[in-house]
């Protein structure tokens, strides 16, 4: 599916931007499904919101068990100071998460496809494995910052083999939170370590390296159908959106079957529920 010189930006950048991977047919049937879960979300069963900021005290039981469903969460900003929505619930969903790709038949249809399993391959995932699907929203105006991170942190392997595929389901701009990442970085160490033990969780600091900054950093906009593929340990980021316009997003997270998974990573599979690849 790559050509020479896209293996070669991969190998020298940590990223590579394909351009229209996707229709627009299969971004519609995506976007639909998931407006259709969102509006079947009762926001009275839970209130779990994402973050990414001081993770070991806001995980709770509501996030820790959608590791093997499918759960809605609310932007950081969502509520007001009464405890009630700012918004109308359609507008105040961060993202879905994060066993879509194997439990929901439109998810499905749209991850197991034959040519990511082959762009998989030629990243050098011999043996894919798709742990985690998210759907995120990036709300206008109160789409959440999301910080400087690696996605090694989450999905630890010996060696690091995770790898992260993101469909660009609207325009993604500087002006609604594209990505944002360090050419090269993936050659810099991992600096954390999201740990879990039954439901204890802790991120355990691996490295002192700082996070890129704007001297080094660069933003991958890129129109919708792109998809945008990334190597674990290359540092990211997307600014809080504050534009009047949404910015729409499915990643998934893949290792190589061939690597050691850690027992420890938050996510994890059985025999009752075995991880699958991208077909």
């Amino acid at each position: 599916m790559l050509n020479e010189a896209q293996k070669q930006q991969y190998e020298r950048d940590g990223y590579i931007v394909i351009p229209g991977f996707k229709s627009l047919a299969e971004i519609a049937a995506l976007r639909e499904r998931a407006a259709k879960i969102v509006n079947e979300f009762d926001p009275s069963v839970a209130q779990g919101i994402f973050t990414t900021k001081d993770q070991e005290k806001k995980a709770d039981e509501y996030f820790l068990r959608s590791d093997n469903t499918i759960r809605c969460f609310f932007e950081e900003e969502a509520f007001g100071p009464d405890g009630q929505l700012k918004q109308a619930k359609e507008l105040s969903i961060n993202k879905i998460g994060h066993a879509m790709h194997d439990l929901d038949p439109v998810f499905r249809a749209f991850s197991a496809d034959p040519k990511l399993a082959a762009v998989a391959r030629d990243l050098g995932l011999a043996e894919a494995q798709v742990w985690q699907s998210m759907y995120i929203f990036k709300q206008p105006g109160i789409g959440g910052e999301v910080r400087w991170h690696q996605d090694a942190t989450y999905f630890d392997t010996t060696p690091i083999s995770v790898t992260t595929f993101w469909f660009a389901l609207e325009d993604a701009t500087l002006d609604n939170g594209c990505l944002w990442a360090e050419p090269g970085g993936h050659r810099t160490p991992l600096r954390e370590r999201f740990v879990r033990n039954g439901d204890n969780i802790r991120v355990e600091k691996l490295d002192a390296t700082p996070w890129p900054d704007d001297s080094t950093a660069v933003p991958l906009e890129c129109k919708a159908g792109s998809l945008v593929c990334f190597h674990g340990l290359l540092p990211h980021y997307s600014a809080p959106n504050r534009s009047p316009v949404s910015r729409h997003a499915y990643t998934l997270h893949a290792t190589d079957a061939r690597t050691a998974y850690s027992p420890q990573n938050w996510i994890q599979r059985g025999a009752e529920f075995p991880v699958r690849g991208f077909i």
